[in-house]
C-alpha cells in the first residue's frame, strides 16, 4: 500500500483489512478503522478544500467534529449524494467516493482564488455596504436581477442533492435515570458510577469507538495501568451491564425542556454495502432523570498571519492521527505552542520519527515539558512565536521570531518544513450546556468559560467542567455519576477515587491575536477558518462601532460557519475585547444554538417523508364514493368528496343537482371526517363548562347541543354538535381540520390548569363512520333499518341523540342537521361503514336520493346562515362577531376566554359582524376573500369595511348569495354596499346571514 507517512505499526487501525476509495477520482488506500482524514494524511494529501469567501487552500486542522476545512461531499451511489461531511467523522470504508466542494474547476487550481486578490473589496461587513447601489440603478431591480442571482450561486459548499433521499430513517424515544454525553474519561467513569449504583444508565459518544482522549494516549498510566488499555476494560465492563446501554456514533446535538435530549445516531453511512432494509441513521429522544455531560475540550488555534495553510494543524489532533491511527502529518514539524501540550506531540512524532525543527513557545520562560523536549534532542525557542508561512498548496516553510537577551526581535529566521502544529490551550466544550439555559461563568485562571448554574438536572464533568488534569477529570466524572444516580432516587455506595500518573495539567495557554510585525491592512490572520474571518476583520468591526460580541459576530460571520465556531469564538472574544479596552466577560459570549453538528433532514422527518409526509387519509366509505365517480378534495389530511358527477355534468350542474335532492328529497353525505372525542370522567360536565362557552351541566343524557370554543384571547377557534351519552361522557364533534387542534387544546388545559379534574379525553374520529342523511324523506330511509330507537318527530326532536342498532350494528343516531333540513347522523364503527352506507343508499334510492359532496354541503349550509370556523372566522372573530352571542353561557362563572371577551377591543363598537350579502344582479357570483366597501370606487387609502367569506350560487334561491364580516354588519341590514370586482364593483344589499327558511321549520319537521 503506497501510504508514505503511515507509520510501521501502532495506532487502532486494522492493518489486515486494505480498504480503497477515491478523493477526486484518484485512488487511494486506507485501513480499517481508519477516517477518510487519516486515510489521506497517511497518503500525504493535506489539501482537502477551498476557503468560503477567498477561496484559499486549506487542509485538515483538527480530527473530530471541529473540523471547520475538511469538507466533502461523499457519493454512495443510488442518489446518495451527501454535502458538507467532515473527513475527520467520515469513517473509511471500500468503495467510498469523496469529491472536494468549494471549487473550479479542481481542487488544485480553483478560479475562485481570484478573490483572495480582491479581498480588500471583500472585507467584513461587505455585502451590507455593497448592495444598496449602484445610485443609478433601482435598488429593487439591482437586487433582483444583479446582487441576488450572485449570491444564491456563490452560497453554500456542497451542492445539495436533486433527487429524494433513498434511505430510510428511524426513531425513537427512550427513558433513563442517568444520561451521560461523551464516551472519554470523565463520561466513562460517570456511566460506570451510576452504572454501579443501579441506574439504567445511556452513554452515548459522536466517535465510532468509545473512549475519547484516551484512545491516542501513550503516556498516561491509570491505577498502574496503560491509560488506553485501561480505558477498553471499563467500556467492555460497560457493555456486559444489563442496565448501560452504550451508543457510539451518537452525537447529542440538542438539549431540551425537563432533560429532553436529541441523540443522532449514525447506523450504515460506514458500511460498504448497507442492506437497505435497514435505516441510515436513528433519532433518539431521550428523556432523562439526570445528565451528565462529559463532552471534553476542544483545542484552540493560535491565530498568526498565514496561519490556515494546509499542513498547518492542532497539535493534538496531530497526536491523535499518530497515536489513534498510526499516521504522521509531516516529516518535518514546526511546533508552535502556548501550552504543554503541543509538547506532548511533538516528543510523540519525534519519537516516531519525524523531525521537530523547532518548538517555538509563546511562554517566556516555557512550560513544565520544556526540558524534557530539549533532553529529546529537539530545539525549543520561549517567548517566540511565529509571524509568517510560506506555500502554495502546503505549507513550506515558517517566519520564526525570537528575542534577544534584552527582549529586543531577532530578524525572523525562515525555517522549511512540511507541517505545523500549533496549540493555543483547550476550550471547554459547553455547546449543550448553554443549550439547557445553563448559566457559563468565566474562570479567569483559565481564560475560559466554564459550566456555572445549571438550569435543569444536569451536572458537567471533566475537561467541559474545567478539569485541568486526566485525575481530575476521572474523579470528577465518577463522582458527578453517583450524584446523578442519588438525585434519580437510588441508594448509592459512595464515591471512588482514581489516580492517572504521567500526566500534564493543562495550561490556561493563549487566546486573541499573536504579536507580530507585519502590516496589520494586508495581513491576513485567520480566526474563522470556514468563513474566512481574520483578526483584521473583528478590528474592523469594533472600529465600526459594533461593541457586543453577538453584534461583532453577526457583521464578521465569525462563529456563523457549519462548525459554529468551535475553534474560533474564543480568539475572536479575545480579539474583540482587546479592540475595545474591555475584559472579555465584558463583550459577552455568543449563543450556542442547537444542532451541536449539523443533522440530516431525513433523520427529523423518520417516516414522514413522501406519501408519509402527509399522510392521506380515507375513509370507510372513500372506496365507494370512488368507484360512483367521485371526484375528491383535499380537506386537512382528508380526501373528501367534492362532487359527484354524472354523464356530461361539470362541477356547478353537478352541484346544483345534489342540492335540489337534498332540499326535495333526501342526500346521503359521508361526514365521516369530522373530528370526534370521548371526553369521560366525574367532572366531564365541568371540564367542558370551563373548554366551551356554552353551559353542559343541566345537559340531560341523550340531547345533543352546538357548541363553540374560544382561545385565551376570546376568539373563536372551533365549534361542532356535541352529545351527553351519560353523566359521566360526551361525544364531542370538531371541524375536520381542527380535529388535533382542539384535543391539543383541551390536553393542554387538563394537564396545565386543571390537573385536579377526573377526565380521560380519548380521540375516536377513525373509531366511528358517519352517515348524513339529509332531506324531508330522511326518516323514511331510516326508520326501516333502525332497531331499538322511535326516530319518530316527538320520541326524537332535533338535536336528539338515541343509541341502538341499525342493520344490526350498534349505533349512535343524532338527530342534526348541518343543511336546515330534517337531518340525522348515523354514527357505526368504522369497519361496518362500507356495508350500513350501502344498505342506507340501497333504501334511499328509490326514494329519488342522490349522494352529495363538499360543495353541496357549502352550499346548503350557507344557504342557512351556519359558519365554517376558519372561513367565516380568521383567528380575530369572537363569538358575538359570527352571530353565536347567545351560546354564552351567561351565568357561568368562566370559561376559557370569558375575560378576554371583556378586553375594550372585544367589545368596542365597529367591529366587523357576520352578515349576508344580495348581489343586485342575482347572476353576479362574488369571489370569496374579496373586499367590501362604501362606495363603487372608493378613493385611495380608503380602509375596507370587510370582506367576503362565503360565495355560491344557490339553486334553492335561483341566485347567488355571500356570507361577510362587515363593521357594524347588524346595523347595516337593508343597506347598499359594493363589492370591488376585476370586471367592475359588484351593488350588494346587506341582508341578514338565513337566507333560507329562516323560521326553521323544515329543520324540525
Amino acid at each position: 500500500m503506497n501510504a508514505p507517512f503511515r507509520t510501521a505499526a501502532g495506532g487502532r487501525v486494522n492493518r489486515r483489512k486494505i480498504l480503497t476509495f477515491t478523493f477526486d477520482g484518484k485512488t487511494f488506500q486506507g485501513f480499517t478503522g481508519d477516517t477518510l482524514a487519516s486515510a489521506l494524511l497517511a497518503s500525504g494529501v493535506h489539501l482537502t478544500g477551498r476557503s468560503f469567501k477567498y477561496h484559499r487552500p486549506r487542509g485538515i486542522l483538527a480530527a473530530g467534529s471541529e473540523e471547520p476545512n475538511a469538507l466533502v461531499t461523499v457519493q454512495r451511489g443510488d442518489g446518495r449524494s451527501t454535502p458538507n461531511l467532515r473527513m475527520t467523522q467520515v469513517e473509511l470504508f471500500d468503495g467510498l467516493a469523496a469529491i472536494s466542494q468549494n471549487r473550479w474547476p479542481s481542487l488544485e487550481f480553483d478560479v475562485g482564488a481570484v478573490n483572495d486578490a480582491l479581498s480588500p473589496l471583500f472585507s467584513a461587513g461587505f455585502y451590507y455596504k455593497t448592495f444598496m447601489g449602484p445610485r443609478f440603478l433601482p435598488k429593487a431591480w439591482a437586487w433582483n436581477h444583479i446582487f441576488e442571482p450572485i449570491i444564491r450561486r456563490a452560497a453554500g459548499l456542497g451542492a445539495a442533492p436533486e433527487g429524494p433521499d433513498p434511505d430510510r430513517y428511524a426513531q425513537r424515544f427512550a427513558y433513563c435515570d442517568v444520561l451521560v454525553i461523551g464516551g472519554g474519561p470523565a463520561g466513562l467513569m460517570a456511566a460506570l458510577a451510576a452504572a454501579e449504583n443501579g441506574a439504567r444508565v445511556i452513554l452515548c459518544d459522536e466517535a465510532a469507538e468509545i473512549g475519547g482522549s484516551l484512545l491516542a494516549e501513550t503516556s498516561a498510566v491509570i491505577d498502574g495501568r496503560p491509560a488506553r488499555g485501561w480505558a477498553l476494560d471499563i467500556v467492555l465492563s460497560l457493555a456486559m451491564l444489563p442496565n448501560v446501554r452504550l451508543l457510539p456514533r451518537t452525537t447529542g446535538f440538542g438539549y431540551f425542556a425537563q432533560n429532553f435530549v436529541g441523540l443522532a445516531q449514525n447506523l450504515t453511512d460506514h458500511l460498504a454495502k448497507a442492506d437497505a432494509k435497514k435505516p441510515r441513521e436513528r433519532l433518539w429522544q431521550v428523556r432523562a432523570k439526570q445528565v451528565v455531560l462529559a463532552t471534553g475540550a476542544i483545542e484552540r488555534p493560535l491565530v498568526f498571519p498565514d496561519n490556515d495553510r494546509p499542513g498547518i494543524m492542532l497539535a493534538g489532533a496531530a497526536r491523535r492521527y499518530l497515536n489513534q491511527w498510526g499516521v504522521l502529518p509531516g516529516t518535518r514539524a514546526v511546533v508552535f505552542a502556548a501550552g504543554d501540550d503541543a509538547y506532548k506531540a511533538a516528543l510523540d512524532l519525534k519519537a516516531a520519527g519525524a523531525e521537530i525543527a523547532v518548538i517555538a513557545d509563546l511562554r517566556a520562560d516555557g512550560g513544565a515539558l520544556t526540558q524534557a523536549a530539549r533532553d529529546a534532542g529537539i530545539r525549543v525557542e520561549t517567548g517566540a512565536g511565529l509571524t509568517g508561512t510560506r506555500g502554495r498548496l502546503r505549507v513550506s516553510g515558517v517566519s520564526l521570531r525570537t528575542l534577544n537577551a534584552d527582549g529586543t526581535p531577532k530578524p525572523d529566521e525562515i525555517i522549511a518544513c512540511d507541517c505545523v502544529l500549533m496549540s493555543a490551550g483547550w476550550t471547554p466544550c459547553v455547546h449543550l450546556f448553554s443549550q439547557s439555559r445553563g448559566k457559563l461563568k468565566f474562570d479567569a485562571a483559565n481564560g475560559a468559560y466554564v459550566p456555572g448554574i445549571s438550569a435543569q438536572a444536569e451536572r458537567s464533568a471533566g475537561a467541559c467542567n474545567g478539569a485541568a488534569t486526566l485525575t481530575g477529570a476521572l474523579n470528577e466524572g465518577y463522582a458527578a455519576g453517583c450524584a446523578a444516580a442519588a438525585e434519580a432516587g437510588l441508594k448509592t455506595r459512595g464515591v471512588k477515587t482514581f489516580e492517572a500518573a504521567g500526566d500534564t495539567p493543562i495550561a490556561a495557554g493563549f487566546t486573541g491575536l499573536c504579536a507580530h510585525d507585519r502590516d496589520p491592512l494586508s495581513v491576513k490572520a485567520f480566526v474563522d477558518f470556514q468563513n474566512d474571518v481574520t483578526a483584521r476583520d473583528i478590528k474592523l468591526a469594533t472600529r465600526e462601532g459594533f461593541r457586543s460580541i453577538e453584534h461583532i459576530k453577526r457583521f464578521t460571520t465569525t462563529g456563523m460557519a457549519t462548525d459554529q465556531g468551535k475553534t474560533s469564538n474564543m480568539n475572536a472574544l479575545a480579539i474583540a475585547a482587546a479592540a475595545v479596552g474591555k475584559t472579555m466577560p465584558e463583550v459577552g459570549l455568543t449563543t450556542f444554538r442547537q444542532p451541536y453538528t449539523p443533522v440530516t433532514f431525513g433523520l427529523f422527518a423518520g417516516a414522514a417523508r413522501g406519501d408519509l409526509f402527509d399522510p392521506v387519509r380515507r375513509t370507510p366509505i372513500h372506496d365507494w364514493l370512488r368507484e360512483s365517480g367521485a371526484v375528491f378534495e383535499d380537506v386537512a389530511l382528508w380526501k373528501r368528496a367534492h362532487f359527484l358527477p354524472r354523464s356530461g355534468e361539470d362541477m356547478h350542474e353537478a352541484v346544483n343537482r345534489e342540492c335540489r335532492a337534498v332540499r326535495a328529497s333526501v342526500g346521503l353525505f359521508d361526514a365521516s371526517t369530522l373530528g370526534k372525542i370521548e371526553i369521560v370522567g366525574p367532572d366531564a360536565a365541568e371540564f367542558m363548562n370551563r373548554l366551551y362557552v356554552n353551559s353542559w351541566t343541566k345537559l340531560e343524557a341523550g340531547r345533543c347541543r352546538y357548541g363553540v370554543m374560544l382561545n385565551e384571547a376570546g376568539f373563536v377557534i372551533d365549534d361542532g354538535v356535541i352529545a351527553r351519552v351519560a353523566a359521566d361522557r360526551f361525544h364531542v364533534t370538531t371541524t375536520t381540520g381542527g380535529a388535533p387542534r382542539v384535543l391539543h387544546h383541551m390536553e393542554d388545559y387538563l394537564q396545565t390548569e386543571f390537573p385536579d379534574f377526573n377526565v380521560w379525553l380519548t380521540s375516536t374520529t377513525e373509531q366511528w363512520a358517519v352517515i348524513a342523511v339529509q332531506g324531508p324523506r330522511a326518516r323514511e330511509v331510516l326508520a326501516p333499518l333502525v332497531e331499538g330507537i322511535d326516530i319518530s318527530a316527538a320520541a326524537m326532536p332535533h338535536m336528539s341523540l338515541r343509541t341502538g342498532t341499525i342493520c344490526g350494528v350498534e349505533t349512535r343516531l343524532f338527530r342534526v342537521s348541518f343543511t336546515g333540513e330534517l337531518g340525522y347522523e348515523v354514527n357505526v364503527p368504522a369497519d361496518y361503514g362500507r356495508a350500513v352506507w350501502e344498505a342506507v343508499h340501497a333504501v334511499a334510492e328509490p326514494l329519488g336520493a342522490t349522494v352529495y359532496g363538499t360543495e353541496a354541503m357549502h352550499v346548503l349550509r350557507a344557504e342557512k346562515g351556519y359558519i365554517i370556523v376558519g372561513q367565516e372566522t380568521d383567528g380575530t372573530m369572537t363569538a358575538d362577531d359570527v352571530g353565536l352571542g347567545w351560546a354564552l353561557g351567561k351565568a357561568k362563572p368562566d370559561f376559557v376566554g370569558k375575560r378576554a371577551m371583556a378586553r375594550p377591543d372585544l367589545t368596542a363598537p365597529g367591529r366587523k359582524q357576520l352578515v349576508g350579502l344580495l348581489t343586485e344582479n342575482p347572476r353576479a357570483l362574488l369571489e370569496e376573500g374579496a373586499q367590501i366597501t362604501l362606495e363603487a370606487a372608493p378613493a385611495t387609502g380608503t380602509p375596507a369595511l370587510g370582506h367576503v367569506t362565503s360565495a355560491y350560487w344557490s339553486e334553492t334561491l335561483k341566485r347567488s348569495i355571500a356570507l361577510a364580516v362587515v363593521k357594524n354588519g347588524r346595523a347595516r341590514h337593508g343597506e347598499t354596499l359594493h363589492v370591488p370586482m376585476p370586471g367592475g364593483a359588484v351593488k350588494c344589499s346587506v341582508v341578514p346571514p338565513v337566507f333560507y327558511d329562516p323560521e326553521g321549520g323544515r329543520l324540525n319537521g
